[in-house]
C-alpha cells in the first residue's frame, strides 16, 4: 500500500532500491551529441554531459537517477574537471558544439550536488557556447542562480553561454503531483517559473507521458493541461519523458494498478497530441532506453526514426505501418 505521508513514502521508495554501483566523482558519467531545434528554427549541435554528483535531496517515486549519483557530496574541483574533460573528448571527436546540457541526476543549483565556489570555473569551461542547459528543482530557484549567472558573466570578453533551466512539472494533476512525493505543487512551480523569467533565464520543462496515479482514460486529458501549465509558465522547450519502471517502488506500483507504463503507441499519441497543443513552443520526446517501450522488432527502428525526425520539424507525420503486429498503424 502506497504511503499517504511524505516520510513515509521516502522510505517506501529507499526500501525498494536495489544496488547502487560506485562512481567516480571526478569521472563524468556519458557523453552524447545531437541536433537540437532551437527558438529561431536552426538545428544546433548539443553535447549532453552526464555529470557525476551527490545525489538529489528529494525522493520522487518515478525517479531512477540516483543510481548514477554518489552518496557524498561532490568534491570542490569535480564539477569543473569533469566539464573540461568532455570538452576536450568532444574536441579530440572533432565535434563542434554550440549547446552543452549539464545533466547532473540531481539539482544543479544544490550545494551539495554542485558547489558553488566551482560557479566561476564551470562557467570558465563554458564560454564560446550559445546556450547553457541545467536542471533543478523548483524549490532551490533562488540565490544560487543569481551567484551562477554573475559567474557566467564575469569573464570579460569572452562570449557566455544563455542560461535554460530545465525543471521537472511532471503533472499538472494536482492529486498525482503530490503523490509522486516531489514536494512541489503547481503554484510553488509557477512561482519557480517566475523567478527565472524574471532574470532572464529561460525554462525547459520536463512532462511525464504516462505518470502514475492517472487512470489510463485521463493520461491524454492531463497530458494536455501539462502542456498548457508549460506554456502558462513560459516554457520555451517541453521535454516529454515516457514514465520508466526498474526503481523497485514503480514495480510496487505497478502491482497495485496504479502505474501502467507507456506502450511505444502510446508515447506516439502523446508526441502528436503535445505538437497539436503547442503552439510556437518547442516539443521534444525522450527517445533514451526507446526499446523498453516496444513489443515489435519489425517497426521499432522506423517508429524512433520517426519521433527524432518529428523532434527536429515540430511536425507531425503518418504513422508507421506494420503488417508483423498491432502496435502501430496496420498495414
Amino acid at each position: 500500500m502506497y504511503p499517504t505521508a511524505n516520510v513515509d513514502r521516502d522510505r517506501f521508495i529507499l526500501d525498494r532500491r536495489g544496488p547502487r554501483k560506485r562512481h567516480d566523482p571526478w569521472r563524468y558519467q556519458d557523453l552524447a551529441v545531437e541536433d537540437e531545434l532551437t527558438s529561431s528554427g536552426d538545428l544546433a549541435p548539443t553535447a549532453t554531459i552526464f555529470l557525476t554528483g551527490s545525489e538529489c535531496a528529494w525522493r520522487c517515486v518515478m525517479c531512477d537517477l540516483w543510481q548514477y549519483t554518489t552518496t557524498e557530496s561532490t568534491p570542490r574541483g569535480a564539477i569543473p574537471a569533469q566539464i573540461v574533460e568532455a570538452r576536450r573528448a568532444l574536441d579530440m571527436q572533432g565535434q563542434a558544439v554550440s549547446q552543452v546540457k549539464l545533466y547532473n541526476a540531481s539539482n544543479f543549483f544544490d550545494p551539495r550536488a554542485v558547489p558553488a565556489e566551482d560557479y566561476g570555473a564551470i562557467a570558465a569551461g563554458l564560454m564560446e557556447l550559445d546556450l547553457v542547459v541545467v536542471e533543478s528543482h523548483p524549490a532551490l530557484i533562488g540565490h544560487e542562480v543569481d551567484r551562477f549567472l554573475d559567474a557566467l558573466y564575469s569573464l570579460k570578453g569572452r562570449q557566455a553561454p544563455l542560461l535554460e533551466v530545465a525543471m521537472g512539472l511532471e503533472t499538472a494533476n494536482p492529486d498525482a503531483l503530490e503523490r509522486l512525493n516531489k514536494r512541489v505543487t503547481i503554484e510553488q512551480f509557477s512561482a519557480a517559473a517566475a523567478g527565472l523569467r524574471n532574470r532572464g533565464v529561460a525554462l525547459r520543462v520536463f512532462a511525464l507521458i504516462c505518470p502514475p496515479f492517472i487512470a489510463a482514460t485521463e493520461q491524454d486529458r492531463w497530458l494536455l493541461e501539462s502542456i498548457a501549465c508549460a506554456l502558462s509558465c513560459g516554457a520555451g522547450v517541453v521535454s516529454l519523458i515516457p514514465t520508466r519502471a526498474g526503481n523497485g517502488a514503480m514495480e510496487a506500483l505497478t502491482a497495485d494498478g496504479l502505474y501502467e507504463p507507456p506502450s511505444l503507441t502510446a508515447i506516439e499519441q502523446s508526441f502528436d497530441l503535445a505538437l497539436a497543443h503547442a503552439g510556437r513552443t518547442r516539443v521534444f520526446v525522450d527517445v533514451w532506453d526507446l526499446e523498453r517501450f516496444s513489443r515489435c522488432g519489425h517497426c521499432f527502428d522506423a517508429r524512433k526514426k520517426r519521433l527524432q525526425a518529428m523532434n527536429l520539424t515540430q511536425h507531425a507525420t503518418a504513422r508507421i505501418a506494420c503488417v508483423h503486429c498491432d502496435h502501430g498503424v496496420s498495414a
